[in-house]
């Protein structure tokens, strides 16, 4: 029904004036050229220079990406596929055909109604066919739509993508950072509680040993009291009592500062070197050459077992 209407209006020269503007592709102002795409914003494009214009944008090739209408800067969002991803607008090639017909059904004596007509209107000198239609507000010149497209927006899509890529390595390297960061933190964690396990062991011995000494000096210290008791018991005898009492007691004494004497060697004593701890001895030479190797991409078998070479010679 939309078609039957349009060609209904194709009868008087304002409405295929009309009509000629509202099939004009804004980049290459001429009458659309199959296929036409229709962008979300609902504006139409020849699929060639929609896909020349994306091409400016994007010189790299880069896998789906933005792409902005050139009449009103809405950005859509591409797929892999790029402008080829876009649908077709079925009915502006519809009328376009009708037109095309009706042009054709109306003799070859007039010229078509879209061939530019001489004027005295300036044109590009870059574009010869362009008509000056625009101001370049960033150079403060008039220009021609295709220069708008073509000229200055290559460098500047070139530019966006060179700022993105710097934005990108700035992640990128912040994220190496962050993750280098959590490595060594994890080194670090560990080295601590393997230093703290080390240490724990030192110590343990260390009040092991002291204990035990202290123990051993405490009988030796009861053994010689008990020394002590006896001599003083002798001497109050020998003041007290008379030769006769003193011998008869004395044998009582002699026997048991035997008994305490034999005790005594009997007492378990310290091993020589008891006291020594230098069997906590750590060699970390090849940790420390390992570490020292370590690097980016590189084999952390390849690197120990180089650390373990030299360690040898």
């Amino acid at each position: 029904m939309e078609i039957q209407r349009t060609a209904s209006l194709m009868g008087t020269p304002n409405s295929m004036e009309s009509l000629e503007k509202q099939l004009s592709c804004p980049i290459c102002l001429d009458m659309f050229t199959k296929p036409v795409v229709i962008l979300p914003c609902q504006h139409n494009l020849c699929r060639g220079c929609a896909s020349d214009l994306y091409d400016s944008r994007n010189p790299y090739r880069f896998s789906g990406g933005v792409f902005r209408c050139p009449t009103c800067r809405f950005e859509v969002v591409l797929d892999r596929h790029g402008v080829h991803g876009l649908q077709r607008n079925l009915l502006v090639e519809n009328i376009i055909d009708i037109y095309k017909q009706q042009q054709e059904g109306s003799g070859g004596d007039s010229e078509p109604a879209l061939k530019p007509t001489a004027s005295t209107e300036p044109m590009c000198q870059e574009h010869e066919d362009e008509k000056i239609n625009i101001y370049c507000v960033t150079h403060q010149i008039p220009t021609c739509s295709m220069c708008k497209v073509f000229g200055n927006g290559r460098l500047q899509a070139l530019l966006n993508q060179m700022e993105e890529a710097c934005k990108s390595i700035q992640d990128n390297a912040q994220h190496a950072k962050q993750k280098l960061g959590e490595r060594f933190d994890g080194i670090y964690t560990t080295l601590e509680e393997r230093k703290s396990a080390l240490l724990e062991h030192i110590s343990k011995e260390q009040d092991e040993k002291i204990t035990s000494l202290r123990q051993l000096a405490g009988r030796y210290g009861d053994r010689l009291q008990a020394g002590t008791e006896l001599t003083d018991t002798a001497v109050h005898a020998l003041e007290q009592s008379s030769p006769a009492d003193f011998l008869q007691t004395s044998k009582r004494l002699i026997a048991e500062t035997k008994d305490t004497a034999k005790s005594l060697l009997a007492e378990e004593r310290p091993e020589p070197g008891f006291e020594r701890m230098d069997h906590f001895k750590l060699s970390t030479e090849h940790v420390e050459a390992l570490l020292s190797k370590m690097d980016f991409g590189a084999d952390e078998d390849e690197e120990y077992a180089d650390a373990e070479e030299e360690e040898e010679q």
